[in-house]
């Protein structure tokens, strides 16, 4: 299985969103947002139910869920920022059973692995968006830009990707020598 990649383009990440929102599959635009968001590896997403983000007694949606994550079996809490919320909402209204990625059948249970890389490779291929993009990208995604950005401490990353050093976080992102060079030719120092 070759190494996915992240989605270095905001615009055609944006762009990945909008295909299932223009097209009215909402739990195939949520699945995008809470992908990149939430940077769960696709066996945690898939798993999420409506429980983990709806308080019934409540009448409302939790800012927070926490994660038992399957690969290392660690606690993970994780803020749900107001996007991700904004897709939960409208996607709840819709809901299909238990699991917010159900799937279509007369009994919902979420969709497979294989479902969602054929959701999100199909939509990849139909908008030409180029490299080696599936539903892991979305997890790689979002620690990409905000590498980029400057605004998330590496520290933080690091932490949030439960990597054990900088340099592993590094090469699971993508960091290439095209960056490296952007970095060093485009500092203006004098």
């Amino acid at each position: 299985m070759a190494a996915t990649e992240p989605i270095r383009s905001k615009d055609e990440l944006k762009k990945l969103a909008d295909y299932f929102l223009k097209k009215g599959q909402l739990r195939n635009y949520t699945l995008v947002l809470m992908g990149t968001y939430t940077v769960l590896r696709i066996s945690d997403l898939l798993r999420l139910k409506w429980s983990d983000v709806y308080d019934e007694e409540k009448q409302t949606f939790r800012t927070h869920i926490t994660v038992i994550e399957k690969k290392t079996k660690k606690d993970r809490t994780i803020a749900l920022n107001p996007q991700v919320l904004g897709a939960l909402k409208q996607c709840y209204l819709h809901r299909r059973g238990e699991y917010i990625f159900a799937n279509n059948r007369k009994e919902p249970k979420a969709i497979s692995r294989v479902q969602a890389w054929r959701i999100i490779h199909a939509a990849v291929v139909e908008l030409g968006i180029i490299g080696k993009i599936a539903c892991h990208s979305l997890r790689k995604t979002w620690g990409y830009h905000a590498v980029k950005s400057g605004d998330v401490s590496l520290a933080v990353i690091v932490d949030i990707y439960n990597h054990s050093s900088y340099e592993i976080t590094k090469r699971y992102l993508g960091i290439t020598q095209d960056e490296r060079d952007e970095a060093y030719l485009g500092m203006e120092l004098f």
